[in-house]
């Protein structure tokens, strides 16, 4: 099985890829997450990447505050975003860093469990966003597969960030199903 940081690896790769897509028209286009259009979600994950090395550094939610609300991509949201990506991966790259616990907003967690919240929703904001800008939907079919499986485990719509799943036909594909525990229509 692919190493968690390499499926994260991966999932970063497919959302850039992504947003190096988008075109100066698309900003404003809605996406499959109500009341998010395109500029809305990538500023979403823009901003997780921001918290990224700090809360890997120790820092707890209270002590971050209110220093990334509101948007964060600015004027150049494609160059926001790479530098933001790029820092957040080089973090989650330290040596230590799946060893150690973190502080987020419902306590204290292993930084592993982090790491999967993080590539799961790298990998599913992937796929809304190239469904909003009309790119290539595919996701790299060993992430899914590991999303999937992961998904599986948890309980999406309890945690409130998730939609209820919708229900798929039987001979539905690993991504259609991994978007459908998220409640997404594919």
């Amino acid at each position: 099985m692919t190493a968690l940081i390499d499926l994260h690896g991966t999932a970063m790769d497919e959302f850039d890829r992504r947003v190096k897509g988008v075109r100066l028209t698309d900003w404003a286009l809605p996406t499959p997450c109500a009341d998010w259009d395109v500029h809305d979600l990538v500023d979403h994950l823009a901003t997780e990447q921001l918290w990224v090395p700090h809360l890997l550094d120790g820092a707890r939610v209270e002590d971050i505050g209110d220093r990334f609300d509101g948007d964060n991509l600015g004027e150049e949201p494609v160059a926001t975003w790479s530098v933001a990506a790029r820092e957040s991966r080089t973090a989650w790259l330290a040596p230590s860093a799946l060893q150690s616990r973190v502080h987020l907003s419902f306590g204290e967690a292993p930084a592993e469990l982090y790491l999967w919240q993080m590539t799961f929703d790298l990998g599913v904001h992937a796929w809304d966003l190239a469904r909003a800008t009309g790119a290539d939907e595919a996701l790299d079919a060993d992430l899914v597969d590991a999303l999937y499986a992961w998904a599986g485990e948890q309980d999406l719509a309890a945690s409130g960030v998730f939609a209820e799943p919708i229900p798929v036909s039987g001979d539905a594909d690993t991504q259609t199903r991994l978007l459908a525990l998220t409640g997404r229509q594919v």
